[in-house]
């Protein structure tokens, strides 16, 4: 009988770069990285943000350092992804998590303008992200990649279409990539969180948060987004290596609900 092979699953010293960190489920994943050892690029285009983040992360005894990012800039994200990588010296994670809301109905003015911002900001982004991280993923023993969608990519809420077909690229983007980049060992998952306590639903009373959740969700609540944070870790650790090509809804039990 075979012996029990022991996997790492620890970061400690690896490199992540998290978009969309300022707030939300992108600062409690750069929290949680930080404390488990990595360091941490927080990047966000909320410079205060960001700034915050970063101080509340080495206050707490963990390594990051902050970057404003504007994933609406092409420039932009080649000239950040480059130097995160000089600054640590590597670069063994990415996570595409900035996003934003691009809801409006297919017959209302100004629909194309959210179309292009959607697939522009949260599909094309991602892709950019990782293609410019690329050279420097290569070269980590360990690399991964976690793509944030959204349960808006397993369905649908009327009215929603640009950020429906966006998130739904995403999900695709991330089944394409964990084929072309698994002969080199470079994992590529995705996330779908459901309702979730970010400034994305911020707006949301809460009677009507409770409403919709005791309705549609398993679990009966909102979740948190550190909830979402532990399973964007798991799927970085050098152990979570031969997961790849994975769509993991953290959704409370949203997507498996009939009625």
């Amino acid at each position: 009988m075979e012996p029990i092979r022991k996997l790492d699953r620890s970061v400690k010293g690896r490199a992540v770069l998290v978009t969309g960190a300022a707030s939300g489920m992108g600062r409690a994943t750069a929290h949680l990285f930080a404390q488990e050892g990595a360091m941490v690029a927080v990047t966000d285009v909320n410079e205060k943000g960001v700034a915050a983040v970063v101080d509340e992360i080495r206050a707490a005894g963990g390594k990051a350092e902050g970057w404003r990012l504007d994933v609406l800039d092409r420039t932009d994200i080649k000239r950040v992804v480059d130097e995160v990588a000089a600054r640590f010296g590597r670069l063994d994670i990415l996570i595409n998590n900035a996003g934003f809301g691009a809801f409006r109905r297919i017959d209302e003015d100004g629909y194309d303008a959210v179309w292009e911002k959607a697939l522009s900001g949260l599909l094309t982004a991602q892709q950019l992200l990782i293609r410019a991280a690329l050279p420097y993923l290569r070269k980590s023993d360990a690399a991964r990649i976690v793509n944030i969608a959204s349960t808006e990519g397993l369905g649908a809420t009327p009215g929603d279409s640009p950020y429906v077909v966006a998130k739904t690229g995403v999900i695709g983007l991330t089944h394409a990539l964990a084929v072309d980049l698994g002969p080199e060992g470079i994992t590529v998952n995705c996330i779908c969180p459901g309702p979730i306590r970010t400034a994305l639903t911020a707006d949301i009373p809460d009677e009507h948060k409770t409403i919709f959740a005791k309705r549609r969700t398993a679990l009966k609540r909102y979740g948190y987004p550190e909830e979402v944070a532990h399973i964007t870790f798991s799927l970085c650790l050098p152990a979570a290596s031969y997961l790849t090509g994975a769509v993991i809804p953290v959704d409370g039990g949203l997507t498996i609900r009939n009625a």
